[in-house]
């Protein structure tokens, strides 16, 4: 089986695409969706999360998302430390989830996660790596549509990140996404036909 990722700045309509791609018969694990799930009650990174982040980041005794995303996305410092604790659980759950769409009989996987390549190289699990970009403007703009975030929390958030052209270098494929939603799912198509041929090819 082969793991193709996605990554892309807040905003840039990197999630719009995956789902695309999950429509074309390629399935999608979600990193965010499974960081939610390690924080959530019950999960793997709940209970050190609250002990290093203390009542600040806590709503009725369980980590309220919204709390501990004011407190991480103003402190560079205090994010390193969430993905410190996290990071190594999300990737652990990934690969075992990886194992079970192969076990299906799947064979080609997509990993939707923003931090891809941030360290400036693809990460060798990886068999290609795909790059949604959008312009600030048009970020911002989905942003405060969909999600209804203030500008100045936007603009909060994209510094936490690396700036996404940063990783055109490492990208097997980019998607210009400044255009209307057919011209995002028309690219997707075309990247989705070339996974499908590597992966039969394999």
């Amino acid at each position: 089986m082969r793991l193709y990722g996605i990554t892309g700045g807040t905003g840039s309509g990197k999630s719009e695409a995956a789902k695309r791609f999950a429509e074309r018969g390629i399935p999608v694990i979600d990193a965010d969706l499974v960081g939610h799930e390690v924080i959530a009650p019950g999960g793997a990174a709940a209970e050190p999360v609250a002990r290093v982040f203390g009542e600040a980041v806590l709503t009725g005794g369980q980590i309220d998302r919204v709390k501990l995303s004011a407190v991480v996305f103003r402190d560079a410092a205090s994010l390193q430390k969430l993905n410190t604790i996290v990071h190594p659980l999300i990737f652990g759950e990934i690969g075992a989830r990886c194992a079970r769409l192969h076990e299906a009989g799947h064979h080609a996987v997509l990993v939707d996660a923003a931090l891809l390549g941030e360290n400036g190289a693809r990460e060798q699990w990886l068999a290609g790596l795909i790059l949604v970009l959008a312009s600030r403007d048009a970020r911002t703009r989905r942003l405060a549509a969909s999600r209804g975030i203030a500008e100045e929390e936007i603009a909060r958030r994209m510094a936490a990140q690396t700036p996404p052209e940063h990783k055109i270098p490492i990208a097997d494929w980019v998607i210009e996404n400044n255009g209307s939603i057919e011209e995002l799912y028309a690219r997707v198509d075309e990247i989705a036909e070339v996974i499908h041929g590597q992966t039969l090819g394999s």
